[in-house]
């Protein structure tokens, strides 16, 4: 009876208690689309589907991939040119298998791996939202996805769906609390946390067995946010973790920058408590795995310091590529992260020790942060931290970067000169695209032998 109370108590939590639209009703209450407002809010879907200053959902954003560019299309209830006459199941296959009403595939950089775990009462509530509380946008956006062969062939996803789609909406566990399941049901679905905190194996499917235990985006990277005490959340509070998740700050742990910060503005901080509460209550149990080189929790590197004393009425060099550490510091960061790395007396900017960015194994969000700054959209100019790709040169990023390393985070992990160029270019370069023309090539070889040894069979035979 207990099983039965908390599988029933666990479907309604999914639920969010709100009133469950029937598939097919026709004229939805405003209740039923404000609910799949609030999921679609969840599964941040603004965040990919609108361009900066255009028109909600209707498209054109490119999502950088190893592949290429995945232009983000129109969503909104357009007839001509969105989403306007497709059904509710060609609403669901295409959230949540990847499938478009036309029968053509689409990729993963649409996260249907994960909207796959939305039960069919969301993806309903989804629905309706969509067709009644969307204004429709009649025009295409101005770019249109286009791959290097053989991924410009939408079939090949096909087979990659086969290998590595699990079609199973969410089903809750008997042997979790409530709050447990909520926040898996979140955290494993519309929030698509495993997206971007897995890694992924050589064909891009996350590698399940690493859940959350922190992967590269191309050029930011998303941490390890386990319950590993080290590399982890291990060591948060579960309150710390919601602040950080609406706010996108936690003092003396971390701040939001990049893909994160962007998930904070769009979608998490509209969030309620309790599901804040939830995905926090989650994540903090999921198994632990540590990166080798985190000896210590990685907010708990550095400590106040200066060597700027000695840099006093030392002139610069003409080159000034060849400035020290504590001079590009002083010049370009001391002004708002103080002398000492101790941050803003008011709090607004942190301290750079006793911080997770530069505390972690990987420093490419360090490497980022001075790139590209750190923008959040939550009113002001939206910038708390300048960017410095047009200041600094590469040697000079590399000179701060490890003064600050040095000074305030983990010394023995380096900013290199080639980590620093291929970031500002973008990212790696994915060997995938020669990998799987390489494959086309064997099996084409392989069959071509087949072919020629079933010929000989034959005439032998004969």
């Amino acid at each position: 009876m207990m099983t039965s109370f908390r599988m029933a108590a666990g479907a309604a939590l999914l639920s969010l208690a709100l009133p469950v639209l029937a598939a097919g009703a026709s004229t939805p209450d405003a209740a039923a689309i404000q609910r799949g407002r609030y999921l679609a809010t969840a599964g941040d879907c603004i965040a990919c589907h609108s361009v900066p200053g255009g028109k909600p959902m209707a498209g054109g954003l490119a999502l950088a991939t190893p592949l290429g560019a995945v232009v983000a299309t129109n969503i909104t209830p357009s007839k001509t040119h969105g989403i306007g006459n497709y059904t509710l199941k060609q609403f669901s296959d295409a959230v949540r298998h990847g499938v478009r009403a036309d029968g053509a595939n689409l990729y993963p950089a649409m996260p249907y791996t994960a909207y796959a775990k939305v039960t069919d009462e969301d993806t309903a509530a989804l629905y309706d939202y969509f067709m009644h509380g969307v204004a429709a946008v009649d025009a295409a956006p101005a770019k249109q996805t286009d791959l290097p062969f053989p991924f410009n062939i939408r079939l090949s996803m096909s087979g990659w769906n086969m290998l590595f789609l699990d079609k199973k909406p969410f089903v809750a566990d008997a042997s979790k609390s409530m709050e447990w399941n909520r926040g898996a049901y979140l955290a494993q679905g519309l929030a698509h946390c495993t997206t971007c905190h897995t890694p992924r194996n050589a064909l891009m499917a996350e590698q399940l067995s690493k859940e959350l235990g922190g992967a590269d985006l191309g050029t930011w990277y998303a941490p390890n946010i386990t319950s590993d005490i080290n590399s982890g959340v291990g060591g948060w509070s579960q309150q710390e973790l919601v602040d950080y998740l609406r706010t996108g700050r936690s003092a003396n742990k971390a701040q939001a920058a990049g893909p994160m910060a962007e998930a904070i503005d769009h979608s998490l901080k509209h969030l309620s408590d309790a599901d804040l509460n939830a995905i926090a209550h989650y994540v903090k149990g999921v198994p632990a795995i540590r990166d080798k080189a985190d000896t210590k929790p990685v907010t708990q590197w550095g400590k106040a310091g200066e060597e700027l004393s000695s840099i006093r009425g030392v002139p610069l060099p003409q080159n000034l590529n060849k400035m020290s550490g504590a001079q590009l510091y002083d010049a370009q960061c001391a002004s708002c992260h103080q002398a000492e790395g101790e941050g803003s007396f008011d709090g607004s900017l942190p301290p750079l020790f006793h911080n997770s960015v530069t505390g972690r194994s990987n420093s490419n969000n360090l490497v980022m942060a001075i790139l590209d700054g750190v923008e959040r959209q939550d009113g002001g100019s939206g910038h708390l931290m300048p960017a410095f790709r047009q200041t600094l040169s590469d040697e000079q990023i590399v000179t701060l970067g490890n003064y600050v390393q040095k000074m305030y985070g983990n010394p023995a992990i380096k900013v290199t000169a080639e980590q620093v160029t291929t970031l500002r270019n973008g990212g790696p370069a994915s060997n995938l695209i020669g990998l799987a023309r390489a494959g086309i090539i064997v099996g084409v070889l392989v069959l071509l032998a087949l072919l020629l040894w079933w010929r000989g069979r034959r005439r032998k035979a004969a």
